[in-house]
């Protein structure tokens, strides 16, 4: 039912989570380096306005081109450092170990169409709202959900702080991904983003993510055996 990963594999080069870290940080000292009048322009401007997609498809061609636009150029951008620094510890943290085993341009795509969907359920579920979506977590979401789907039983690599000292440990990746949620609560109840996480974005980047890895199932594991050399 799930894809196993083969013991002997060809070293192969790893790009797409280290370039989507570097343009999300870039992205976010872009925004972030300017004065918060302007930062909050281009929050609005290039983030994901729920009444824009609402009122796309009256609109014509142009207003959906242009709305589902902005479901991508909303991954890129955040709303403080916090924000920025939890969607890239997760994404380093799944990415790099999913790239390996599914491939750069796959990997790529499921976070563009994670994120994508993601946004597009939540700004659904918010109204005609004119408050901005932003953020990486829905395809975060979608990674996770894929990697889970794929490979229930991994354990991936992690540095936790022990007292004083960084430990290096192995979790398994559904506790990881248990921390992930609870973290989300956290940060919605807790910390300064109270009251404004889309729940509905993370739910839906999962799911996008379980029926990216089911749908990719075959071709996944025909690329694993085609790389151990089977």
């Amino acid at each position: 039912m799930f894809v196993s990963v083969p013991r002997r594999q060809k070293p192969t080069v790893r790009w797409a989570s280290p370039l989507l870290a570097v343009l999300l940080s870039a992205a976010f000292l872009w925004v972030w380096m300017r004065p918060a009048a302007e930062s909050h322009a281009l929050l609005l401007r290039w983030g994901t306005l729920p009444s824009d997609v609402f009122a796309a498809f009256a609109l014509g061609p142009r207003a959906i081109a242009d709305a589902a636009l902005h479901l991508l150029t909303a991954l890129f951008l955040h709303a403080d450092w916090a924000h920025l620094l939890g969607n890239l510890i997760f994404l380093l943290i799944f990415g790099l170990p999913a790239e390996r085993l599914i491939g750069s341009r796959r990997l790529l795509v499921l976070f563009l169409m994670g994120g994508a969907v993601a946004n597009y359920f939540a700004a659904l579920t918010l109204g005609p709202s004119s408050r901005p979506l932003v953020g990486a977590s829905g395809a975060v979401a979608a990674m996770m959900g894929a990697y889970l789907a794929l490979f229930p039983n991994a354990r991936l690599g992690v540095v936790v702080p022990l007292g004083a000292f960084m430990q290096f440990i192995r979790a398994p990746a559904y506790l990881l991904i248990g921390a992930w949620a609870i973290l989300q609560v956290v940060f919605a109840y807790i910390g300064p983003a109270f009251g404004e996480i889309a729940w509905v974005a993370h739910a839906a980047g999962l799911i996008f993510g379980v029926l990216f890895a089911l749908a990719q199932r075959d071709a996944i594991g025909k690329r694993l055996r085609r790389r151990a050399g089977y």
